[in-house]
């Protein structure tokens, strides 16, 4: 037997193994359906069981900040293992976690100085929610408890943070959700709607009012906390236009609602900094982290609060009657020490602010194929949303989506040598957000492996 068979033998043992064992997140089965097996990741590629190597557009889920195959943020798990591999914080703390805890308050904006750890981005926005509630019933506002967030957001799956994400698709199954959670509109400035579609400014100012709008109607003695990413992900990547958060914070402080920055994606360089809400100039009481503080190489989440609101905390006896088994796990903890050391011995933020307009540039190039309909994003971070009209902006049936994208467009890319994601969680987008050690020769791919796809896309429609 060669070892071209022995590679498909194990390669199909793989596959029979999975589709009778595993259940995939998010993840379609049966029918056949076979995901493809991911063994090994180097720099900015990974390679499948069968040695085929493919363009990491997606940063494996907006994670790998650093890239695949960084041996010292192994090597800094075992170190960290050999010494100690666990301990709680459950009342008592560990050298990495105080190490981490001083560092991300010390990039942290303002006076956002304590960090409460989870294991990921999904439980830092649980914990801000629940911090929100008790925080205030502790200062004399009970009734506050409801929160506010924007259509098509997503902000994690457990039941708290569901309740936040404006999906009605991924909520129906789940529901009654947990009460609380209110919607407003999100930035599309594309699908802007008169007067607003060529005043980015106006339509930022609009989009913020209606959360205003919003806490009104609920009652402002109701609403805790409005929750936003500072580059909203679902719908394919939403900036937000001039003037959006300055007018969100001066809502904030008039109704005493917290704003929280959830930058389980945007933060760690995606955008250009260490946090995304130093990028786009605001200053928010939480910020929800998570993913790329390891650059993925172990699971760590956090929830960075103000002073302020620990205060209520600070006084030898009340509690904040939360917590997680694996939060601030002493290996996680060091391996994100040791990814925060390759971003300020790299440069990989400063990399990002000097790269993201040859990005933007070389995407932008795009908009001459005629399903190409808008290319928006930030640093590391864009969409580009398919139309099938460009004059109208006329988007795609639920039929046609089905058919483009997971059809078509998910496998074409993937069998192109391009691992990104195509998704219709609102319009039609591909969503690209690659490691942050990329430069112009990986932009060029992109976007020439995109071309190539999206033409054949719109031959076939």
């Amino acid at each position: 037997m060669t070892s071209v068979d022995v590679a498909q033998d194990v390669s199909g043992d793989l596959e029979a193994k999975a589709s009778r064992h595993l259940w995939g997140h998010f993840a379609r089965h049966g029918a056949g359906i076979a995901p493809p097996v991911i063994t090994r990741g180097e720099g900015v590629r990974i390679w499948d069981d069968r040695g085929k190597s493919y363009l990491d557009g997606l940063s494996g889920l907006f994670v790998v900040q650093a890239g695949h195959g960084r041996a010292e943020l192994a090597q800094a798990a075992a170190r960290q293992a050999e010494t100690l591999a666990y301990f709680p914080l459950w009342s008592y703390v560990t050298p990495p976690a105080i190490e981490l805890a001083d560092r991300l308050a010390a990039y942290a904006p303002g006076d956002l100085n304590r960090v409460f750890f989870t294991t990921g981005g999904g439980e830092a926005v649980e914990s801000a929610w629940k911090l929100a509630k008790q925080f205030f019933k502790l200062t004399g506002k009970p009734g506050k408890h409801k929160v506010i967030s924007r259509a098509i957001a997503y902000h994690g799956t457990p039941q708290g943070a569901l309740a936040i994400t404006g999906l009605p698709a991924f909520k129906a199954p789940f529901e009654p959700l947990t009460p609380g959670g209110f919607r407003a509109p999100n930035t599309n400035f594309y699908r802007a709607p008169e007067p607003y579609a060529h005043d980015p400014k106006a339509f930022g100012r609009y989009c913020a009012d209606r959360i205003a709008e919003a806490i009104e109607f609920e009652g402002p003695d109701t609403v805790a906390a409005v929750f936003l990413e500072p580059v909203q992900n679902a719908g394919g990547c939403f900036p937000p236009p001039p003037g959006y958060f300055e007018r969100v914070r001066e809502i904030c402080d008039e109704y005493d609602v917290l704003l929280v920055s959830d930058e389980v994606i945007c933060a760690f360089g995606r955008i250009g900094s260490m946090f995304a809400c130093q990028d786009l100039g605001y200053q928010p009481d939480i910020i929800t982290c998570a993913k790329g503080m390891t650059s993925g190489y172990s699971p760590i989440g956090a929830m960075i609060a103000t002073d302020r609101l620990f205060e209520p905390f600070n006084d030898g006896k009340t509690t904040f009657p939360h917590g997680y088994t694996f939060g601030g796990h002493p290996v996680s903890a060091a391996v994100a020490l040791a990814n925060l050391d390759i971003f300020e011995r790299e440069g990989l933020n400063d990399r990002v602010r000097a790269n993201a307009p040859v990005f933007r540039a070389t995407l932008e190039k795009l908009h001459d194929l005629p399903i190409v309909g808008d290319v928006r994003g930030e640093g590391y971070f864009y969409g580009i949303e398919l139309v099938k009209d460009k004059a109208t902006k006329a988007t795609f049936s639920n039929e046609e989506s089905e058919r483009l994208l997971r059809g078509f467009l998910s496998t074409a890319l993937w069998d192109a040598g391009l691992y990104c994601r195509a998704d219709d969680r609102g319009d039609p987008v591909i969503q690209l957000a690659p490691p942050l050690i990329s430069g112009p020769h990986e932009f060029d791919a992109i976007e020439q492996i995109l071309r190539g796809v999206l033409t054949e896309a719109w031959d076939r429609l």
